[in-house]
């Protein structure tokens, strides 16, 4: 007479645990891939143009619901939809991740200076908007350390919108290569964007305004920054950490 009740073989048992982790790994990429899309994504800064509020190495996070959801917000852009859904328009000073509109793939970091309807220019480094000199305090110069070590010597100079948003923006030369520009009217469901280190930024001024429809987030917090000497693959690096954990991005500075 044979157990009924006898344990199943162990190769059974083993593809029972398989089968289980897989179905716990599929709905976690689920629900990573759900939250990522709906509310939060992290990026990480590449380049000096949003110093002082970020630097190089800065881990941030950008709330996806802010300003509604695009074919952007999805994974790979992927075309299921044009324009955008639930859409709210930033404000002026919001700190906003897009994609940049000349190749509509790669994640630029900006500052909304220009909401459609908008006049922008900058005469002799002074921010004008619809033909209305923005107001500033020059704060004094200060010596930074630049990413890969080297030192310069700055202007720190807080810029007040219209609206009373103030941020800390760097000068490094006069008569820079920007310091002077056309009159640039922003298009309607257009922004215009630029670097708080003027002088060291890419931005509207270059080339030129981002459609609504690249707009993939509001920068919220620093999550965490490391250094250049910092790798992942190098344990006796990861050390190299700055003291800028949980930096709100939303802040007058």
């Amino acid at each position: 007479m044979t157990d009924k009740t006898a344990a199943r073989p162990a190769s059974a048992r083993k593809e029972e645990g398989w089968a289980e982790l897989v179905r716990t790994v599929f709905w976690a990429l689920v629900i990573a891939g759900v939250l990522r899309t709906v509310l939060y994504q992290p990026f990480t800064i590449p380049s000096e143009s949003m110093r002082p509020q970020l630097l190089v190495g800065d881990y941030l996070v950008a709330s996806k619901y802010s300003y509604g959801y695009s074919r952007y917000s999805l994974p790979f852009g992927l075309p299921l939809f044009k324009g955008r859904i639930l859409a709210h328009q930033p404000k002026r000073g919001d700190i906003v991740v897009f994609k940049w509109p000349r190749d509509n793939k790669t994640d630029y970091i900006k500052r909304v200076i220009g909401l459609p309807g908008d006049t922008v220019q900058v005469r002799d480094g002074r921010l004008y908007l619809n033909g209305q000199l923005v107001k500033r305090e020059v704060l004094g110069e200060e010596s930074i350390i630049e990413h890969r070590g080297g030192s310069v010597v700055v202007t720190r100079i807080r810029e007040i919108l219209p609206n009373g948003h103030s941020y800390i923006t760097y000068n490094m030369i006069d008569g820079g290569r920007y310091d002077n520009t056309p009159v640039y009217r922003v298009p309607a469901g257009h922004y215009f964007m630029m670097g708080d280190n003027r002088d060291n930024s890419l931005d509207s001024r270059d080339w030129g305004f981002v459609p609504a429809q690249n707009l993939i987030g509001r920068g919220e917090v620093v999550l965490v920054s490391v250094d250049f000497k910092f790798s992942l693959l190098k344990p006796w690096t990861w050390y190299h950490f700055r003291p800028r954990v949980f930096v709100s991005l939303r802040k007058n500075r």
